[in-house]
Parts: C-alpha cells; structure tokens; sequence
C-alpha cells in the first residue's frame, strides 16, 4: 500500500504547482472583496440578518457532515442570545449546540488570538459537554491516547480509508503544526486556511471532533484573511454540499510525498462556490428586510410573523394550513384564519397549482 504522506520524512514542507493555483487564487480573492464590499454597504439589520443565517449554516452543516442533525432554529437562537442580536422566535437550545456554537464564536469573533494547545483542548471539550461521542465515552479535552482510523462498511466487512499518526507522535506533530499557525506569515490567510485544514486533519489529534475543529481552524484563518469578526457565507455549508469531493480528494492526497496541488484546487474552488452562493443568499436577506421594512405598519400577530420568517428563510415543502397549525401549535381554524388574513393584506397568495391541499406562497418573493 502506498505510503502516506506522514510517513514521508520533512512531510510538513508542503509543495504545490503555482501555475494551477495561482489564477484560481486570485479568484477567490477578488470575489472575497467583492462580496465584503457589498455587505459592508448593507445597512446594520440586514448585515446582522446575513451573519446570523451564515453562522447558524456552518454549525448545521459542519454537524451534518458528522452524521449529526442538529434543529435550525435552536442553533439560530443560541447564536444570536451569544452575539446579543435581537430576533424574533428565539427558542431554547441543548448544552450540545451551545457547545458547537461557542466554539465557531470563539474561532470567529476572537480571530486574532494565539491557537494555543489549550484553547484547542477546550474547543474539543466544548464539543462533547457530556464526555460521550453518542453511547460511546471517548478521551475529551486531550490529544487521543489511541491509534485512529477512518472505516466504513458493515461490521465484519469494514474499510479503512485512512490510518492517523500514531497517538505517541500526535503531541510532537501538534506542536509543529501550532508553531507554524501562529509564527509563520509568509503565507496568504486564505492559502493558510487550506493548508491547515489538511494539516490537521491528517494528524487527527482527538478521539472525536476532528472534521468540525478542522472546519472552526479554516474559519477562524478566513476571518483573519478578511481582518474581520462579521462572517458572511458558510465553507462548512458547501463542503457539506462537496462531500464526496471532499472525501475523494483527502483521500487521494493523503497518500502524496508532500505535493498537496490537487487539495488546494478542491479547496479553493469550494470556498469560491461558497463566496457565489453567498451573494445569491444577500439577495434574499435584502428581500426579506425591504419587506418587513414596508409591512413594519401592517398589524399581524406573533404566528404570522414566524411563519413569514420561516417563508423567507426557506420554508421546506409547500405551505399548507395543517403545516401552520403544527408549527405555531395551534388549531386548523385559527390556522386559516391566519393564512386568510395575509391573503386579504396582499402578502400571502392560494398557489394557482391545483391538487388535493391547498397551498399558499409569499406574493412577489
């Protein structure tokens, strides 16, 4: 079997062709200062609006890439308590989502601050308030004692994609790679991000977390790319949309004498589809702000107000009385009352497609 890349002697002294990243780059760049520009035009609602939809997609996705389903509004809601924005609907949230959601915070808003080993060790510990990963106790807030390999398939008939350093070589290799996150400035953010996402994720320090701190590392360098706490799109949203790439190309450069082109590439081009779907989402936001901006006089009560959010944020399936009933909790009259309402105020109309259920959509959105 083909060596892996730390098995190579000097494997950190990364390599990559200039000519194929270097265009790729320079896009990235400019998209990134485009799309900077544009929010920072944006008037202080709507910016707040387009941060909290952005940070509430990465601790989603970057879960979700983990096989963990965490509910859209209790994430939106914890961050929003933590960053004091006010916001309609705010709802409770577990322990565990406060955890995740303290650390992208503690990533993006503390951005200049020192990688320590300890700010590490709390950002994992953070993770898994309880000590368990599922039903199993796992080693939490330090470097993983054990060896580590990535499987799938049933058991019995297991496949290991990937074997990490081994546990008695972790501390050493974790040490290089924070001296070189926090004193090596020969290198663009945005390049430094990609690099170190790799990086850490072929040592794979901890027992359990690994992907999502990989994910708030390359966060916290594309803050310091921008020289800004606000966070605008989501790259955990669009590696969740690239996973298969994104498993194929690790799994492909894992396996390389230190020449890392083909990962910075994925990368990049990940993080430009994030950039342009970002600008596509900043739409939305305006939409939803110029409305409540010209409806801000028109009387409707708490349940209207939810479900004209959910409407804008985007409502999954279509909207029918019996989904309004269950959603604000309440029953199938009051529900169409409601519904009647906004059709007669001009905000909600009767879906012109036919069928057995009725369905209604926002009028001119």
């Amino acid at each position: 079997m083909a060596k892996y890349i730390y098995e190579h002697s000097n494997w950190t002294d990364f390599s990559w062709r200039d000519n194929e990243v270097n265009a790729l780059f320079g896009l990235v760049r400019h998209v990134q200062g485009k799309l900077m520009g544009q929010m920072i035009a944006l008037g202080f609602t709507v910016k707040e609006e387009a941060q909290l939809t952005a940070l509430t997609l990465d601790v989603v996705k970057s879960s979700e890439i983990e096989g963990q389903v965490f509910n859209f509004e209790q994430v939106r809601s914890s961050i929003a308590r933590r960053l004091g924005i006010t916001t309609a609907g705010l709802v409770t949230s577990s322990r565990q989502i406060d955890g995740i959601v303290e650390v992208l915070l503690d990533a993006t808003q503390r951005y200049q601050m020192p990688l320590t080993e300890e700010r590490l060790m709390g950002w994992q510990a953070a993770l898994f308030p309880a000590g368990y990963s599922g039903p199993y106790k796992i080693e939490v807030g330090k470097y993983r004692s054990g060896d580590m390999q990535i499987v799938s398939g049933a058991m019995g008939k297991e496949k290991v994609h990937y074997h990490a350093v081994k546990p008695e070589f972790v501390k050493k290799e974790m040490d290089l790679f924070l001296d070189w996150l926090n004193h090596d400035h020969s290198l663009d953010n945005v390049f430094k991000a990609a690099i170190a996402h790799f990086w850490f994720i072929i040592i794979h320090p901890f027992e359990d977390g690994n992907g999502r701190i990989a994910r708030a590392i390359t966060d916290m360098l594309l803050a310091r790319s921008e020289n800004r706490k606000e966070r605008f799109y989501s790259m955990s949203s669009q590696i969740s949309i690239e996973r298969k790439q994104y498993y194929e190309v690790l799994q492909k450069v894992q396996h390389s004498s230190g020449d890392i082109t083909d990962w910075l590439v994925w990368f990049l081009n990940c993080l430009h589809h994030a950039l342009l779907a970002t600008e596509s989402a900043t739409q939305k936001v305006l939409q939803k702000a110029e409305f409540w901006r010209s409806h801000e006089n028109t009387p409707m009560n708490q349940r209207q107000r939810l479900m004209l959010n959910k409407l804008f944020d985007g409502f999954d399936g279509k909207l029918q009385t019996s989904k309004w009933a269950k959603i604000t909790k309440t029953s199938s009259d009051t529900a169409l009352r409601d519904i009647k309402d906004l059709v007669d105020k001009g905000i909600l109309l009767q879906s012109p497609k036919g069928g057995r259920s009725v369905s209604y959509e926002l009028n001119g959105y």
